[in-house]
């Protein structure tokens, strides 16, 4: 049985399908997998785009078709293991005010937990997270690695407003907003970089792959870092 499978799903696009799930073992795959597809220069592909569990494969118009998943699966031959070779990168540090006006979520996550809000923020700044993808709005990342003791259900309600670079929980997952947006996950804090700028190259600060950590700052080392654009 294969480990993974490809489904077209346009006329200018394939699926690379390894799960269901959102884990980080499936995660890594996808990211293997695109490594090796990059690296393969596959006549036609003009874009992948990683995703939990699977990968969007576009390609030039006319230059798709099932014909092509012999040479994917030769390209994917080996990145279908359980333990993808990792990527030796240094992580990205992202700093983070938290609570107060930066987090005006951070003790309702703290009651939900039943943690003290700097256990929450601990917590928050040991863990090991990593971009499984990006998506939503560009430039915001998915981080897996919150410790599951900060796991917390999606507001009932979502916020019309969200600031940007605000760090959230939603369920058993972490991210930041890029700018400002609507939003239903918890706010425990507020970074002052620029996730996406379109002047900038690349765009995005953040890649599918890139490992991250959060490092606690106050409010006044916030301010001093956003400047004027905060």
């Amino acid at each position: 049985m294969a480990d993974f499978s490809i489904e077209p799903i346009a006329e200018d696009a394939l699926l690379v399908r390894f799960g269901d799930g959102i884990d980080s073992v499936t995660n890594a795959r996808v990211h293997a997998a695109a490594r090796a597809l990059h690296a393969a220069h596959l006549a036609g592909l003009i874009d992948i785009a990683p995703a939990y569990a699977t990968l969007l494969l576009r390609f030039e118009t006319g230059s798709v078709s099932l014909s092509r998943t012999p040479a994917l699966r030769a390209a994917l031959d080996g990145t279908g293991g359980s333990d993808p070779e990792p990527v030796s990168r240094a992580p990205v540090d992202i700093p983070v005010c938290y609570g107060g006006a930066c987090g005006i979520d951070l003790a309702a996550v703290a009651d939900h937990t039943g943690l003290a809000p700097d256990a929450v923020v601990a917590r928050h700044t040991a863990a090991a997270y990593s971009v499984a993808m990006l998506g939503f709005a560009p430039g915001f990342p998915y981080l897996l690695g919150l410790d599951p003791a900060l796991s917390v259900p999606r507001r009932a309600s979502p916020r019309t407003r969200v600031p940007k670079g605000a760090v959230a929980i939603g369920g058993a997952q972490t991210g930041i907003y890029p700018r400002e947006l609507p939003g239903g996950w918890h706010l425990i804090g507020r970074t002052p970089l620029t996730l996406f700028d379109p002047t900038r190259d690349p765009p995005c600060l953040l890649a599918p792959g890139d490992r991250v950590r959060f490092q606690a700052i106050d409010a006044g080392e916030f301010a001093q870092l956003a400047g004027p654009r905060a």
